[in-house]
């Protein structure tokens, strides 16, 4: 207390924060110079500034009538650096040294501590640095005078020698192959210091403009060190607590938080990983662990955790796989990356992994060699495959290495449907690239009981299948019943609405009978999509839907097939289907396409927005399958090549190979144009863009 009564306050002092120049403003540290003589007397020809490395450089102007400057070494140190020669590449172009280049350095790493002050009249306002940069000589000149000598040497030495040994002597070289560049060998590469200098060479120099202590410019940017408002709701800075306030002051060390021992970059805590959001937690972790059930997951999640949410964001990074999650090949393989092993791309990999993924969704076991013969990958990659998911056992092959998860697919029937649409894209995808065979695509049929072998004599198999048809009849019997007694209701129900009911009658011409079958086959189809209308299916009736769900279901694939044959005007029924099983994936679970569309539907449908059925006259020794030989056209889109487009498909109605000079001349008879052979390229394309 005495010693406080001993230094009283003798004036309090306003601090205000000038934030106009903020992340702007730099200190320069110059040289010592004679007290006699200030920088603002020095003469500034150039500036230029590397903004991301903080690098400056100034060229400052010699005073060379200064009594103190040496003009024989000036003459001297100019005439080592460019010679007896002057151009535009001199760099004392007054052939003496009258310039002098200053380079800077950071002075310190952190300068959230510093600022500069102003005071005027009893306020200090300050204005937080962005940099401190320490300008000292360059002397890079030098170097360019080394070099000249050089030259001069070596030129010297050249004269000396006879003109016979003008020609150089042959001389054996030998080349060398670099090998593919590994992901350590990159890293070390990246943090080499030829590699930083190099980067650094190539930001380019941003030249400045020198303003002197006494421009009017210098004067008008000076103003901006003074805070701009002194209300308080503008400063809110300085509103800080005693603790805050002091901790602001004397920030912690940043050396302190470097001794700390530094984990692996592969290695992270669980404390670490649950401060990430929930997404890139479930990539971490299923890119650590590859394969993993959903129970699992959600014991590393922690408690609290949304399943839905989960469920959303592992559907992004990992693909149901017998239950199981195991992670997406892109995850593994980013993209412009390649194998540590042959220098394969990322593309290739993951194809090449997506199809042992797919093979294991087929079957519990896969075959090391069958997998390379298929994807042409080096043995090396496909190991690494089958290492991911699943585990090699002798004289077998390698087997999943998780067993199927049946709580997962009873409890999420939604999502397991979606993975399976997207499964059926991504085997289209392969069928392509790799020319699948039909032993690709069906599974191999592993016994039941392999781990319990038996041997089944054909009387038993005989009397297994007979109680098996019993069994089956005594099912379909009780559902037939039950669709009877269903069908008398509803026709009960619709004799009291006839007289509300308006027929619409259609004239049947001799010449064309009416056409049946389909709607007989309605009535004596039971089954949509493979579902019985006893397990929650729609009853088709006369091949349509009955009840409330039909509008929204024909609408929903009306609106499907008409914006497909807007994109693709001709289709085979194979193709069709894919594309429907994609859209399908697309939709959110619970949609009304989910509830069954069968083949007849959908090819019903397709007649119905305006297509046709092209009968392309296949050979009947064709490889193709029945859905392959189904194509259908969109004969009106009501563009400019409609009347091209009709020609086209009855051309081919009547052969399935045309040569390009029959469908010029064709068009160019039924439209009356001359087309010439871009014009019916451009025809076929626009026709046939999705068969071309």
């Amino acid at each position: 207390m005495a010693n406080e009564e001993d230094d009283p306050i003798i004036q309090e002092i306003d601090v205000f924060l000038a934030r106009s120049l903020l992340e702007k403003l730099y200190l320069f540290q110059y040289p010592i110079r004679p007290a006699s003589m200030t920088y603002d007397d020095v003469t500034h020809l150039s500036a230029k500034i590397k903004p991301k490395q903080q690098k400056v450089e100034l060229e400052m102007a010699i005073d060379t009538l200064n009594p103190n400057y040496c003009r024989s070494k000036g003459e001297q140190i100019a005439l080592n650096v460019d010679g007896t020669c002057t151009d535009e590449t001199s760099t004392y172009s007054s052939k003496l040294m009258d310039k002098q280049t200053f380079c800077s350095s950071q002075a310190a790493s952190n300068v959230s501590r510093y600022a500069a002050a102003v005071y005027k009249k009893g306020e200090l306002h300050l204005t937080p640095l962005h940099g401190i940069l320490q300008l000292r000589p360059s002397f890079t000149y030098l170097d360019k005078a080394d070099a000249k000598h050089r030259e001069r040497e070596a030129a010297n030495e050249g004269g000396d020698s006879s003109q016979d040994e003008a020609e150089d002597d042959v001389k054996q070289i030998t080349v060398r192959f670099s090998r593919p560049e590994t992901e350590q060998a990159r890293q070390r590469r990246v943090q080499s210091y030829e590699f930083l200098q190099k980067r650094q060479a190539e930001e380019h120099w941003v030249h400045l403009h020198y303003y002197g202590l006494k421009d009017s410019r210098s004067e008008h940017e000076r103003q901006y060190l003074f805070s701009q408002g002194h209300g308080l709701a503008e400063n809110t800075e300085l509103i800080k607590s005693p603790s805050e306030y002091l901790m602001m002051l004397m920030p912690p060390s940043v050396e302190e938080e470097n001794d700390k021992p530094m984990a692996p970059s592969n290695v992270l805590s669980m404390a670490q990983l649950r401060t990430l959001p929930l997404a890139d937690q479930i990539k971490i972790l299923m890119k650590n662990v590859k394969v993993m059930p959903f129970a699992n997951l959600m014991s590393l999640l922690g408690s609290g955790t949304d399943p839905t949410a989960v469920l959303r964001c592992v559907q992004q990074v990992a693909l149901l796989v017998q239950g199981n999650w195991v992670v997406k090949s892109d995850v593994l393989y980013p993209k412009d990356t390649s194998s540590p092993h042959s220098g394969v791309p990322a593309e290739v990999l993951c194809r090449g992994r997506d199809f042992v993924m797919w093979k294991f969704t087929q079957d519990r076991w896969v075959v090391r060699k069958e997998v390379a013969a298929v994807t042409k990958l080096c043995p090396e990659d496909v190991k690494d495959f089958l290492e991911h998911m699943s585990v090699a056992r002798i004289n077998k092959g390698w087997e999943f290495m998780l067993p199927y998860d049946e709580d997962f697919v009873k409890k999420h029937p939604d999502i397991v449907q979606r993975q399976q649409m997207l499964w059926m894209g991504i085997q289209a995808k392969l069928e392509k690239v790799y020319n699948l065979l039909k032993e690709h695509l069906t599974p191999k049929k592993q016994e039941a009981q392999s781990a319990h072998p038996l041997l089944v004599s054909g009387e038993q198999r005989v009397n297994m299948a007979k109680a098996k048809v019993k069994q089956n009849y005594g099912q379909l019997e009780k559902e037939f019943q039950k669709q009877k007694a269903e069908m008398k209701s509803n026709d009960a129900s619709a004799k009291m609405d006839v007289p509300n009911t308006r027929i619409k009658e259609e004239p049947v011409g001799l010449e064309e009978p009416m056409d049946t079958s389909a709607h007989s086959e309605g009535l004596n189809n039971g089954l949509v999509n493979g579902l019985h209308p006893a397990q929650g299916s729609p009853d088709p009736v006369n091949g349509h839907l009955p009840g409330g769900c039909i509008d929204r279901v024909a609408q929903e694939l009306k609106a499907f097939v008409s914006s497909t044959f807007k994109k693709q005007f001709v289709l085979t029924l194979s193709e069709l289907k894919r594309l429907f099983n994609l859209h399908l994936a697309s939709l959110p679970p619970g949609h009304t396409l989910f509830s069954g569309i069968s083949d007849k539907m959908l090819q019903d449908m397709v007649l119905d927005t305006g297509c046709k059925q092209i009968l392309v006259p296949f050979p009947p020794q064709t490889a193709a399958s029945p859905d392959e030989l189904k194509v259908y056209a969109l004969w009106e889109a009501g563009d400019t090549y409609d009347q091209h487009r009709q020609v086209l498909l009855e051309i081919f109605s009547k052969n399935y190979r045309v040569r390009r000079n029959v469908i010029q001349n064709q068009l160019s008879q039924e439209c009356g144009e001359d087309l010439n052979k871009q014009e019916v390229d451009r025809v076929l394309k626009v026709s046939f863009c999705s068969l071309w």
